[in-house]
Formats: C-alpha cells, structure tokens, sequence
C-alpha cells in the first residue's frame, strides 16, 4: 500500500505528498462541471495551507467518458466519478486532509476505457439542443 496508517509514505511522490488530477478537458466531463470541481480543490487546498504538499491539477481525458467529473488521487491510486462540488468538499475533508479515501465515493471499474455511453448521449442531446433553440422572436411589426 501507498500510505501506512493513514498516512502518505514520504518518499513517494518527490515534490509532493499527493497528487490531484481532475479532468477538465474532455469532451464530456467539462460539461458536468468539472472546472468548477477543479477550482474548488484548489481554493480548499489553498485555504487549508496545504499547497506546498497537496498539488492540484487540470488534465486531459481519462477515458472514462459520461462517467464524469472525474477526479484522481496519487499515490494511493484513487478514483472518483461524478464529482459534484459537495463530494469535492468531502473528498478534500475525508482524503485529501484526513488521509482516507472516500470508499462510498470511490469508481469501481475495470482497467481500461469505461464509457457511459447512456450519459454521452444524454449530453450531446443537451448540446443540440442549446444549439437548436430559436431566438425568441421579437415583437411582431406590420
């Protein structure tokens, strides 16, 4: 294991004792907010002292499209799906200062791609949808 007792083994990560990824620049989880989960970690990463031992950061896609947000902590290897700002909070309560991963929280896939395509569709429904909605029409003249 990463961490012994709860705690992270120093020697793991250099620079850092944890490392998070939050993806921010797939084609779906951006769509289910994920800048805002991104920022929120940084401001309570921040707010907490904690920067110079916790690293945040914006990443591509992880494949896991539809599944989204997705949020991954190193070393312990830890993945979160559908990150909201609320679970986010718990997150950096729960993992990221306490030391234990959110096990109610965790995604549970097998390695590889693992695509939501239900949630996919669902947001490209949304998109042509905010593309195909009229102007509303202005008063009549005439």
């Amino acid at each position: 294991m990463w961490y012994l007792s709860g705690r992270i083994a120093e020697d793991t990560l250099g620079q850092y004792s944890r490392h998070v990824f939050v993806c921010t620049h797939g084609e779906y989880c951006p769509f289910d907010g994920s800048a805002e989960v991104h920022r929120l970690l940084k401001e309570q990463i921040a707010a907490r002292g904690l920067k110079r031992t916790i690293r945040v950061n914006n990443s591509g896609c992880f494949n896991q499209c539809g599944n989204g947000p997705m949020v991954v902590v190193y070393p312990e290897n830890v993945w979160y799906a559908g990150v909201t700002l609320e679970k986010a909070r718990r997150i950096v309560e729960q993992h990221l200062v306490g030391g234990l991963p959110v096990e109610e929280l965790r995604y549970q896939a097998p390695p590889g791609p693992n695509k939501n395509g239900t949630r996919m569709a669902e947001i490209e429904a949304a998109r042509c949808g905010a593309a195909a909605k009229p102007e509303p029409a202005g008063p009549r003249r005439g």
